[in-house]
């Protein structure tokens, strides 16, 4: 206990810090909690005028610094309170996702009253003119290209989860929104721990001015780490010493080894089929790992199973292994919420929607939570877990994007997700962000992280994710068309070249040049030493290998040809085949006797005829099976109807082909019909000039060209990094003045800089395919369609589908026929000319969605949209497909609001928007 000299020490430093710090004081007064440090340092920089960046790990409380500038925005001047004579100063607070800004909206709201907080997302617009707006970035983006006249007193800009510019596809509205605020500004960034925060703070203090920088390695909550290994587990770290020199648990080191060898001993002491296959190793069940967690005190518990079947069917099996979680009293507050929630979806909706398996869940504590989910679905399940009333979660990784959504325990069931491209293992960033869910902030002591072992988890590879602070901030700032217009209209062609130059991204590819740069000074040094070592006393030796190179180019270039010689002459054996002949594959897993069922001629590309080998496999081949042209051996009889998938058929088939008595491999002939390298003049002279040249005779002939290979191999790769370091500098304003150029051409800018009428149209289109929707507009392409089938017909150039489906999606008959056809046509004009300028081609347009959205729009059923889509794997989630009608319902806004589209396509716009708005669209989280 303190003695009575230091609480009045104590005293008097809290007084003198709220004499430098008033707005503060009377902040945290009202809080009911203390301010951890960092928390502190943050608030106070802000109070004396400064921007800052808050680096904190997951739930440590970052948002609070948010909060204060919105308490500095209400109360007015950071010196003194704002009068009643005084402009109203203002505090937006952008996040990434509609469902964040609806929950920092109500969180506000709590604190300061619904009169003075407002809320602007793609679905909702409540009380935009409040002195404190709440908004996704994107929002504000356009605000600020439209230069709004809700800006006016904008005073602070809080940017939640500011590390999203690293997002591929949304990153760069971020830095838009950085780069164009006011200076008057005072811009709150808040970000998960980022290894290169230094970095990106300097990046701010030349955009921004002013920038404090505040980090906080320390959770408020400590995290401990374990691995489930069958049914034991185990600490993945005996203390917090051993963590940070990432020494795993001996014991759980020796166990995972025993483990791994006994499985080992099983494959080999496996006889006939079981000795192939080996014992397969089967992981602890999830309904068993739940019960676990429950028995151990370790729920509220979030389980990331990195697959939406997955989740669901996690559910579907502790429901069958007869897991209960709740009490009676919390199931019947379970069934009051979710009913209050969804009476505005129809009946028999929710029958197709799955309701009551889903309800049957909840009342026993357990749910999925991934974006294939309804999202009124999914904010149920948000709700009931962060009140406590269900107690485990199956969950995708979407959910650690900033959703409050915290537990006591977290589970990883695999180390590898789904990237969208392919199977990939998780960065030390990502396992840290879903870790990071663990520990309620005054409710738990500490979290808990359990990682799944299976045979393929290294635990030292876990404790090297648990450790790793290495994840830098990476800019995906790229100019696009919009952006383009809008800065050439706003300041002009040449600022605008300035401004992007000024962007992180630019910032960060100058910083690397600098690297590049001492590199090549390095390399040169280099190349000089290897020249002196390479000098010959008999003559010159730079000349005489060069000769020496020429004649490597030559040989290659010569092979080269015969290698294009030969596939050309395939290719051309491959076109004359016809059905009945007879071939010999002469190599690949293919190879022997073949019978040709289909020539598959007149077709574009290469031929590739379907063939039936002796070994009765059915499939296409094509001119990389041939090292010689394919000869016809002899012909047999092929049925008129073959059908090459009947076993039946395969087999008499196969037998004629091995009764002509044919050799299945042939006599071996002697190599490729070589040409020898000599008869080509060219080479002939090199030959005799590198004979008659002095340095020939040489007795260190090999040593000198060992040196002066060695150079030549240097001098390529330095030229490579010249060419880096000027591809990187000013490579952003070199992409901007190609774009510039492909928008003049197409009459979107003058030549003089000035933006058209057609300009001024792009400049209000925000969507990935922008200039294919104003190319749309200006052709006339979607007028005289029908309310259903406009909906269609823009949907494919919102869509993107998760998985490549090889075949192309079926529209309905009419005149959404022509409008896609044309839409399509268009696309392969922009993708020409965008080749054609060394610019990234813009996005192909998807038909995946136009049958659900024109049915739905058309008021059929749940039931038969969601059957209608082109999935590959069943029918589309119901989550899918509110995502995507949302995203053609915020373009249909656009075309109703556009200067650019004829006045019958307006109105058929909005019709189309009321056509689509009803059911499970009508729905969204009203704030």
């Amino acid at each position: 206990m303190s003695s009575p000299a230091e609480r009045y020490a104590a005293a008097r430093r809290r007084a003198a810090q709220a004499s430098l710090f008033p707005a503060l004081d009377e902040f945290a007064f009202d809080l009911g909690f203390d301010l951890d440090d960092f928390q502190r340092e943050a608030c106070q920089s802000l109070e004396r005028g400064s921007g800052v960046l808050v680096c904190a790990p997951t739930g440590a409380g970052k948002t609070v610094v948010g909060e204060f500038a919105v308490h500095l925005a209400l109360r007015g001047t950071p010196t003194r309170p704002a009068s009643p004579d005084e402009p109203r100063r203002k505090c937006f607070y952008t996040t990434p996702i509609k469902a964040l800004s609806n929950q920092k909206y109500h969180d506000l709201v709590d604190r300061y009253g619904a009169d003075q907080v407002g809320l602007l997302t793609g679905d909702n617009a409540i009380n935009g003119d409040a002195p404190v707006v709440v908004m996704t970035t994107e929002v504000l983006r356009n605000m600020l290209y439209a230069g709004s006249a809700t800006l006016e007193g904008l005073a602070y800009v809080v940017m939640d989860e500011v590390h999203y510019l690293a997002d591929r596809f949304r990153g760069g509205v971020w830095e838009e929104v950085i780069i164009h605020l006011p200076a008057s500004v005072t811009l709150v960034s808040l970000s998960a721990t980022v290894s290169n925060a230094e970095e990106f703070a300097d990046w701010l203090v030349t955009v921004r001015g002013e920038t404090a920088v505040v980090v906080s390695e320390h959770r408020p909550v400590p995290l401990w780490q374990h691995m489930l290994v069958g049914k034991r587990m185990f600490d993945l770290f005996h203390d917090a010493d051993a963590a940070r020199k990432h020494d795993v648990h001996p014991e759980l080191l020796r166990y995972t080894r025993d483990t791994l060898r006994r499985l080992e001993l099983g494959e080999v002491r496996g006889t006939g089929a079981d000795r192939r296959r080996g014992p397969r190793w089967r992981g602890p069940l999830r309904p068993d790992i739940v019960d676990r967690l429950d028995r151990e005190g370790l729920l509220p518990a979030i389980l990331f199973i990195f697959s939406r079947a997955g989740c669901d069917a996690a559910v579907q099996q502790c429901l069958a292994a007869g897991l209960r979680l709740t009490s009676p009293e919390e199931r019947a507050e379970i069934r009051r919420v979710v009913e209050s929630r969804v009476t505005a979806i129809p009946g028999e909706d929710l029958s197709v929607l799955g309701y009551w398996e889903w309800l049957d869940g909840l009342e026993r504590g357990l749910a999925a939570h991934h974006a294939g989910m309804l999202p009124a679905f999914k904010e149920v399940v948000e709700e009931l877990f962060v009140r406590g009333l269900v107690k485990a979660v199956f969950a995708t990784e979407t959910l650690a994007l900033g959703i409050n959504m915290p537990a006591r325990c977290v589970v990883l069931e695999r180390l590898v997700k789904y990237n969208g491209e392919a199977h990939v293992d998780l960065t030390p960033g990502e396992y840290t962000q879903l870790t990071g869910r663990a520990g309620r902030r005054g409710i738990d002591v500490e979290g808990h992280a359990v990682v799944v072992w299976s045979p393929e988890t290294d635990p030292r590879h876990v404790a090297g994710l648990a450790s790793t602070r290495t994840y830098p901030l990476r800019s995906s700032f790229r100019p696009s068309y919009n952006m383009a217009v809008n800065l050439v209209g706003s300041v002009g062609a040449e600022p605008a070249r300035a401004l992007l130059e000024s962007s992180f991204a630019q910032f960060q590819a100058d910083r690397s040049v600098v690297g590049l740069a001492r590199q090549v000074q390095r390399n040169t040094e280099t190349i000089e030493a290897y020249g002196a070592e390479s000098v010959c006393h008999q003559g010159d030796f730079d000349e005489y290998f060069a000769l020496r190179v020429a004649i490597g180019d030559r040989e290659r270039s010569l092979a080269r040809q015969g290698q294009t010689q030969r596939k050309a002459a395939a290719v051309a054996s491959l076109e004359r085949l016809r059905v009945g002949d007879v071939i010999r594959v002469p190599s690949g897993r293919r190879a022997g006797l073949a019978v040709v069922i289909d020539p598959a001629t007149g077709g574009f590309g290469e031929p590739r005829p379907l063939v039936l080998t002796q070994d009765r496999w059915a499939g296409r081949i094509s001119a990389g099976d041939f090292t010689t042209p394919a000869e016809v051996l002899a012909r047999i009889r092929v049925p008129k109807h073959f059908n090459h998938r009947s076993p039946a058929a395969r087999r008499d088939l196969a037998a004629e082909v091995s009764a002509t008595g044919l050799d299945r491999h042939g006599g071996r002939r002697g190599g490729r019909s070589r040409q020898a390298a000599g008869e080509d003049h060219r080479l002939t002279q090199l030959r005799s000039e590198l004979r008659r040249h002095p340095c020939h005779g040489c007795p260190e002939r090999e040593e000198h060209a060992r040196w002066a290979e060695r150079r030549r191999r240097l001098e390529r790769d330095t030229e490579e990094l010249r060419q880096r370091v000027s591809g990187r500098t000013g490579s952003l304003a070199r992409t901007f003045d190609r774009i510039v150029a492909l928008l003049t051409a197409r009459g979107y800018l003058t030549a003089d800089g000035s933006v058209t009428d057609a300009g001024r149209m792009l400049a209000r289109i925000w969507t990935e395919a922008d200039l294919l929707v104003a190319e749309c507009l200006r052709r006339g392409v979607w007028d005289g369609l029908s309310p259903a089938e406009l909906a269609a017909a823009v949907s494919v150039v919102v869509f993107e589908a998760r998985r490549d489906v090889d075949e192309r999606a079926s529209v309905p008959r009419g005149a959404i026929v022509d409008a896609v056809d044309a839409t399509l046509k268009l696309w392969s004009e922009i993708e020409a000319d965008e080749a054609s300028r060394g610019l990234s081609v813009t996005r192909e347009p998807d038909l995946g969605f136009v049958w659900p959205i024109y049915r739905w729009a058309r008021g059929e059923v749940l039931a038969k949209v969601l059957a209608s889509g082109h999935q590959l794997d069943g029918e589309m989630p119901a989550g899918d497909f509110v995502r995507w009608a949302r995203q053609v319902v915020d373009l249909l806004g656009q075309l109703a609001d556009s200067g650019g589209a004829s006045t019958e396509l307006r109105a058929t716009a909005r019709q189309a928007i009321a056509a689509v708005k009803r059911g499970v669209l009508a729905y969204h989280t009203t704030a």
